[in-house]
């Protein structure tokens, strides 16, 4: 518990947005950024769990800091940061697609926003313990790779069509613009 508890005062002591927010509020309130930020989580959790609009607040939480950190990182000369949210994107993109086609059947679960979101918080959790690194390196990456050929075979094939489809529509659409003026005698 120790542990935990030493990365949580560590992730507390970086510089960024919400740090920032945490020591304005502990400047005007004079209660420690410690317990503002569990009191904070706290609520968030609650809210969660019992909130109405808990879905909404769960996908602005999987979407505005990524989509942020993003930002910064295509504009950062790092590679590596790039990379680290490439992956993010991939998985939530897959992950959203799942829920598509079980989301009838999961949001009757209890509690199954809170799950979502600590699902989320889990893939975008900088270091070695992200959820998002972890899953593309041991799930995804692995079916990509045994099936990226047929995959690409099917793409091809489909967007020849596709193009061929355009070429034929373009061809029997009549032309837009005005008929020629008859010569007035």
């Amino acid at each position: 518990m120790d542990g935990l508890r030493q990365r949580f005062e560590r992730l507390l002591e970086q510089r960024n947005l919400a740090t920032e927010a945490l020591g304005a509020l502990e400047a005007k309130t004079g209660v420690d950024r410690r317990y503002l930020a569990a009191g904070a989580a706290s609520l968030l959790s609650l809210y969660l769990l019992f909130g109405f609009g808990a879905s909404l607040l769960c996908n602005v939480i999987g979407f505005v800091y990524p989509a942020y950190a993003s930002i910064k990182a295509i504009e950062s000369p790092s590679k590596d940061d790039d990379t680290t949210w490439l992956v993010y994107w991939v998985v939530y993109g897959l992950f959203g697609l799942a829920e598509f086609f079980s989301d009838l059947l999961l949001s009757w679960f209890p509690f199954y926003y809170a799950g979502k979101c600590a699902f989320l918080l889990f893939c975008m959790v900088p270091g070695p313990w992200n959820g998002a690194h972890m899953l593309y390196h041991r799930a995804i990456r692995p079916l990509f790779l045994k099936h990226h050929e047929a995959v690409d075979s099917i793409v091809r094939e489909f967007s020849g069509r596709a193009l061929d489809v355009a070429a034929g529509i373009t061809r029997d659409v009549p032309s837009l613009s005005p008929p020629p003026r008859e010569a007035v005698p």
